[in-house]
């Protein structure tokens, strides 16, 4: 795509207003903001949105380009008098009205000067949204109750106040033909991979597109060659902390404006499967917690294709499990019991992110209650299967990362049917399948079952155990960190 010309700012105040007006629509958009000054002796023209800063920052600015009438008299340049006498911490001079354009349309202030073909921008923006609070996918007993926002800003800050190191950058970009969604890339200067650094911006840089309509989501399929693919390949955290302990680690992370999650690279499966509550514990209870969770989400893949395959080939059980398989005859295969009882269970999952949050709980009894216990007695269900999907479904919210349980769920189902199909042969093809997809599967380069595929030692012992914080002394070798001690 042909790079515009810039166009440049006009001497003549009426000149850029025509420009405006066209491009803008100053006289038609009630929300762009527009005031006539007379300044020691020159036109000012103020330009701002009135829903993205607050009145009292442009009263008061306005009152102290008025006051300069009473205390100065004209200097030779008015523009820098202007710009020295603006009381704001960011002001910036620009040449062009298409950069004039977008700050004004960010939030800033834009004021042009008759005689100059030249303006200031005041960062006089404050965007409307919600406090810090905790995220409701990423809650711990104890640790930290913010979270990161819609606000690019706040959230680089909560960034900046866990790492006070002057090597920690912000650098912002801009994306999207229309939409100009702010993008912020965020990294430790002498740590994160500078290599994984330019390529994550040179894909930034390439999008083309009208805007972000789903924001990091959008950025997200942009960045990774996702493909037919289920599984996640970058990582989604609300919380401020796990995104600094991840840029410690030398991993790089990105915030969309109007987003609070932020998105960290480079991930491997085991990214997926950890929680800020293990390190909120002591590092024994943390290895049970994570044990726990990794029982449940192997359940959540691999029980309901295994007790198929028992109830189908009961021979395969032995003396001492001989008890499971349903004790009952079904006029419904076993097979289409399970297929309706788990797509059922994610209808409700469904449901129950569209119900208001005042009706959920009524929701929640009626499926429960009416639902499970009525289709038992009519005969639809077998109640081991009923107890089986719902272990496999606690297994699945027990997976921290959302994306990577909608995945194994349908890993699951695949490998159900296989099962249904092809027995014993259909278990160990759909397992086999799905091992080889996760190996096959990269993140920016990365191994995706890294630290077992390659093995490396140091990071499968601490993938299996919460190892303590004084012993963690290296940064994981995956994200070639190019300081690889943590600590001295």
């Amino acid at each position: 795509m042909p790079t515009k010309k810039a166009l440049p700012i006009e001497d003549s105040l009426k000149k850029n207003r025509l420009i405006l007006d066209e491009r803008v629509g100053v006289e038609q958009s009630f929300d762009i903001g527009f005031r006539t000054l007379h300044i020691l002796g020159r036109e000012v023209h103020i330009y701002y949105v009135t829903g993205l800063c607050e009145t009292p920052i442009i009263v008061q600015l306005m009152r102290q380009l008025f006051e300069m009438n009473d205390l100065e008299e004209p200097g030779e340049d008015i523009f820098q008098q202007i710009k020295g006498d603006i009381p704001h911490q960011q002001v910036e001079v620009v040449e062009s009205l298409d950069q004039c354009i977008t700050q004004l349309l960010s939030g800033l202030a834009v004021i042009f000067v008759e005689g100059v073909q030249s303006a200031l921008i005041v960062d006089v923006r404050s965007y409307p949204g919600r406090t810090p609070e905790e995220p409701d996918t990423e809650k711990v007993i104890r640790g930290s109750r913010d979270g990161f926002t819609e606000n690019i800003i706040e959230n680089t800050a909560l960034t900046r106040r866990r790492i006070r190191d002057e090597r920690l950058r912000h650098e912002i970009l801009q994306v999207g033909e229309r939409s100009k969604t702010d993008i912020c890339i965020s990294y430790i200067q002498d740590v994160a991979d500078p290599g994984l650094v330019d390529l994550i911006k040179k894909e930034i840089k390439d999008i083309d597109i009208d805007g972000l309509s789903m924001a990091d989501k959008t950025l997200e399929e942009y960045l990774v060659n996702q493909g037919r693919n289920p599984f996640p390949l970058v990582r989604y955290t609300e919380r401020p902390d796990v995104a600094a302990a991840h840029l410690f680690e030398g991993h790089v992370m990105i915030m969309v404006d109007t987003s609070p999650s932020m998105i960290i690279t480079p991930t491997t499966y085991f990214h997926h499967v950890q929680h800020a509550e293990e390190f909120r514990q002591s590092p024994a209870v943390g290895t049970f917690v994570r044990w726990v969770r990794f029982f449940g989400i192997f359940a959540s893949v691999f029980l309901l294709p295994l007790w198929i395959l028992f109830v189908l080939q009961p021979d395969l059980l032995p003396e001492a499990l001989s008890f499971i398989g349903p004790n009952e005859e079904s006029s419904i295969p076993v097979i289409i019991q399970i297929l309706i009882a788990d797509l059922g269970l994610e209808m409700l999952r469904i449901a129950a992110i569209h119900t208001p949050t005042p009706l959920s709980t009524a929701m929640g009894l009626i499926a429960a209650v009416l639902i499970g216990q009525i289709a038992i007695d009519v005969g639809l269900f077998i109640p081991e299967v009923i107890l089986y999907v719902a272990v496999s479904a606690i297994g699945s919210y027990a997976t921290p990362s959302y994306e990577l349980s909608v995945a194994n769920k349908m890993s699951r189902v695949l490998m159900v049917i296989f099962v249904a199909l092809f027995g014993v042969k259909g278990f160990m093809i759909g397992m086999t399948a799905y091992i080889l997809l996760l190996a096959h599967t990269k993140s920016f380069n990365t191994p995706y079952l890294w630290p077992f595929l390659p093995f490396n030692g140091k990071g499968a012992l601490q993938i299996l155990l919460r190892m303590s914080m004084p012993s963690l002394k290296q940064r994981p070798s995956i994200v070639h960190p190019q300081n690889n001690q943590r600590q001295k």
